[in-house]
């Protein structure tokens, strides 16, 4: 991998750690913006990675920045759900019911499906402004940054007791 990839996806990993778990660190007053401003900071962080790794001609990052923007917002808020679980999580771990987490395991697997359905549903999307290596380019890319965010909440998050 290259170093710039593996710096990129370092960041945009760390970040994640960051504004997922303040909630197993120790206890800090942060202003409620905090959480924003780590946010803002993945999806620039995220961007600036995607258009290294894309080489785009001007013609086809017109057509294909608006696409990526729409996705990004529905992928936002499969995040937003992911972080309200894991702050869930976070909450209840130290008297996690059965029936907690069962709910939790349901939620998990949902998001998951409805990242999957997301993928899917802009394929075409993308198809209609992107070449096909350019189309498996970007989903390699997008995997990339997911296979880095999921490594970083695996280390991060405890085991159910």
């Amino acid at each position: 991998m290259h170093v710039t990839t593996r710096a990129g996806l370092l960041i945009i990993g760390l970040a994640v750690t960051l504004a997922a778990f303040p909630y197993f660190t120790l206890a800090q007053d942060k202003p409620a913006d905090t959480m924003q401003l780590v946010r803002d900071k993945i999806r620039t962080d995220k961007k600036l990675f995607i258009a290294e790794h894309m080489q785009l001609t001007e013609l086809e990052a017109k057509t294909f920045w608006p696409v990526y923007e729409r996705y990004q917002q529905e992928m936002n808020a499969l995040n937003d759900r992911m972080i309200k679980l894991i702050e869930d999580y976070a909450t209840n771990y130290q008297t996690m019911s059965d029936q907690t987490a069962k709910r939790l395991v349901d939620e998990s697997l949902a998001i998951e499906a409805a990242r999957l359905k997301l993928r899917q549903a802009y394929l075409p999307r993308f198809r209609k402004v992107l070449r096909e290596k350019q189309v498996a380019r970007y989903y390699q890319l997008e995997n990339k940054v997911q296979a880095a965010v999921s490594y970083e909440l695996a280390a991060e998050i405890p085991l159910v007791k």
